[in-house]
């Protein structure tokens, strides 16, 4: 019998083949302008970000979260490094954070002077959450989203969206069909995301993944920026502003 389930999922076969372009993808996604902190570099250099984000939860903690949390407390930088290098679960829900004996007890110094010193900014996600939406018409029937499809006065998807019809097309086909139209091993996702699917459950499940049902854990394949592209862009086909085969850009 053939593995079903509920969200994101692709055939581990072929991933490994296609590891290179991943990683290619996660640099242009993180990359940033200026030089970033020491301890910033570090951490993405490492893994820490296949399940954290700076102002945004996603398997882990935000690494604003993490600052608030522990502002001005006594032994923080000390917790903090013990929780990385031998791993950690409790404070932030049931999800284990796996140790990282490989990093030294002074790069975790870095990564932890650099996390405490964050403050919360206003991303996004918060944007999204604030309430702002965008309208569009399909069919007479006036549909909205938390995030723009469209380039302000065009009809060419955004950058966002378009990054997320890419890695869809390349990876997440293989179980959930091409262009998001549900496949052999997985469900429609369109359908998943119009019967109430939230970003947060999407991204939660596409990182983690869901080892009872076959469903691949993508945290350390796809950064959380790439997961975020391809809610858009499934989000986008859902309420059917986005149709079938390559969007304009």
């Amino acid at each position: 019998m053939k593995a079903r389930y509920n969200i994101i999922g692709a055939s581990v076969i072929g991933v490994a083949a296609a590891g290179l372009i991943a990683v290619a993808g996660f640099a242009a996604d993180t990359s940033s302008g200026g030089a970033m902190p020491k301890g910033e570099t570090i951490a993405k250099g490492s893994d820490c970000f296949s399940c954290h984000a700076i102002n945004q939860k996603i398997v882990g903690p935000a690494f604003t979260s993490v600052a608030a949390k522990f502002a001005g407390k006594k032994g923080a930088e000390t917790t903090l490094v013990n929780a990385v290098k031998k791993g950690h679960v409790g404070t932030w829900g049931k999800v284990p954070m796996p140790p990282h004996p490989q990093l030294s007890d002074a790069k975790i110094k870095e990564i932890i002077s650099w996390i405490l010193s964050l403050k919360k900014t206003k991303t996004a996600a918060a944007e999204a959450a604030s309430g702002k939406t965008y309208s569009y018409t399909v069919k007479g029937k006036t549909l909205s989203t938390s995030f723009p499809i469209y380039q302000a006065g065009t009809k060419k998807v955004t950058p966002e969206v378009f990054r997320g019809y890419e890695l869809f097309n390349s990876y997440c086909f293989r179980c959930h069909g091409e262009d998001a139209v549900g496949g052999s091993y997985a469900p429609n996702l369109r359908r998943s995301l119009a019967n109430g699917m939230k970003e947060s459950k999407f991204v939660s499940i596409a990182m983690t993944g869901v080892k009872s049902k076959g469903m691949p854990s993508w945290a350390g394949f796809f950064s959380p920026h790439q997961i975020h592209a391809i809610y858009q862009y499934t989000k986008a086909r859902s309420v059917a502003v986005v149709g079938t085969g390559t969007p304009k850009h």
